[in-house]
């Protein structure tokens, strides 16, 4: 029995290092996919990153067993399910949830764990991060260059988050902490998950105050006729109070998109999407995720103007997306 074992684990080990290179162009395809939808649905990240299991890493955990001696994962190929990562790192901690909610949305997420809910389950602090087990469908993965039925282990996490459990890894994996420091470093690799969950707190609260107080600052430089991204940061979390906050660089983008429709001042902006449905797009739209403030002004603009701003200068790399969208708000 032991012997078949072995041979099977071998034989799996040899196709997965045939198949290697395939599924390193499969991660790459999925943290296309993740970073499309975060950046379609305007919510802030960070990062979004991925990486293939090594075929060192795959032949250790094919041949892990549980205490009674049978194989963790019999069917190694099929059993080991994060042979392609991709972790997306945020600034606070909802908007971790917003792209838990934005990702079982558009994907089929199969599993989905809080690790740092069970953590606290046990009323203990230590790891926390998201882990969603995610595939896509025949379309959209043929679209995408990924085999059918190819999941991938998705991680969200704050900056924080990810900073302890690097660090951790980093410590612990070594092998190189003494058996008789083992207690200490426990104890002090406890009180920093509880300092940094605490951080992540005052970030949240110091993000959503200034959103409450965030005020117009100075007229952009003269010479450029655009509406000042921070300029648009400051409108758009009034206009739409609800919204999650958008990358950086999205805000000066759409600010791209109204020089085009000839919009250089936020009164003109305001004229524009005054009589702006927002209750129809929302039906409309369907959202299963706290869309970011520039995802809901492009959805304004894209009712407001229909094919002229699909035809946009800025937006011909994504005109079959917006045509899509288009024939939502349209009915």
């Amino acid at each position: 029995m032991a012997s078949n074992q072995s041979t099977r684990i071998r034989r799996a080990v040899a196709r997965y290092a045939a198949g290697h290179d395939a599924l390193r162009a499969a991660t790459d395809a999925y943290v296309g996919v993740v970073t499309r939808l975060l950046d379609d649905a305007g919510i802030n990240y960070l990062a979004v990153t991925g990486r293939t299991k090594s075929v060192e890493s795959f032949a250790g955990k094919a041949a892990r067993r549980s205490r009674g001696g049978r194989l963790a994962h019999p069917k190694p190929l099929t059993d080991i399910t994060d042979q392609i990562g991709v972790r997306v790192v945020t600034y606070v901690q909802a908007d971790v949830e917003a792209v838990a909610q934005l990702l079982a949305a558009q994907l089929d997420v199969r599993d989905d764990r809080d690790m740092g809910q069970e953590t606290a389950a046990e009323g203990r602090f230590g790891y926390s991060s998201r882990h969603l087990l995610v595939a896509l469908d025949e379309e959209r993965a043929r679209e995408a260059g990924i085999p059918p039925q190819q999941p991938a282990s998705v991680q969200i996490r704050t900056v924080l988050q990810h900073a302890w459990a690097e660090f951790e890894h980093d410590i612990r994996y070594k092998g190189s902490v003494p058996e008789e420091h083992a207690h200490d470093f426990d104890r002090r690799f406890t009180l920093a998950a509880g300092l940094l969950e605490l951080a992540d707190q005052q970030f949240t609260a110091i993000r959503d105050r200034h959103r409450e107080e965030l005020t117009s600052p100075a007229d952009a430089a003269d010479d450029d006729p655009r509406i000042s991204p921070t300029d648009l940061a400051a409108f758009l979390a009034g206009q739409f109070a609800d919204a999650g906050w958008s990358r950086t660089d999205h805000y000066a983008w759409i600010s791209g998109l109204l020089l085009e429709l000839g919009i250089t001042s936020l009164s003109e902006l305001r004229e524009v999407i005054r009589d702006v449905d927002v209750e129809q797009i929302e039906a409309r739209m369907g959202y299963r995720y706290p869309p970011g403030a520039v995802r809901r002004l492009d959805d304004s603009l894209l009712q407001v103007y229909g094919g002229r701003y699909v035809g946009l200068h800025g937006n011909a790399h994504r005109q079959d997306l917006l045509t899509a969208r288009l024939d939502r708000l349209t009915g």
